[in-house]
């Protein structure tokens, strides 16, 4: 069973920086679909990142140019570097897996009824 555990989250003002951190476990298999997903109050789940066993990585439109997903693949860490952060980045951040993709991760990523391992959330807060 795929464990997912979220962990780097906190409050920062406008401009500054955090990186959130998923430890994974649970699965062996080198392909897969990981992605972090955030929601804020009152707003749907949206995709910000995705990365695959390949180290292929997909951004929200939204993110491009300061956010960075990456993945310690010996750890099983899932990491998302959040630079310039702005007060729309207020959310629960969660990380995702599908350890049996059916389709390449850049299809289906965004889309978070494909996923059905989650971990617990991990709040960001960017004040003005």
């Amino acid at each position: 069973r795929v464990q997912l555990v979220e962990s780097g989250g906190g409050s920062v003002q406008a401009g500054g920086s955090l990186r959130l951190s998923c430890a994974t476990s649970g699965y062996t298999n080198r392909d897969h679909c990981m992605v972090w997903f955030r929601q804020a109050p009152g707003k749907e789940r949206e995709g910000v990142a995705a990365i695959d066993g390949d180290g292929a990585a997909n951004y929200a439109d939204s993110v491009k140019g300061r956010f960075t997903i990456s993945q310690d693949d010996a750890a099983k860490v899932l990491y998302l570097q959040m630079n310039s952060l702005k007060p729309e980045d207020t959310a629960m951040y969660y990380c995702a897996a599908d350890t049996a993709p059916w389709a390449p991760c850049a299809v289906y990523w965004t889309d978070s009824g494909q996923f059905h391992s989650w971990g617990q959330g991990t709040q960001v807060t960017v004040s003005s």
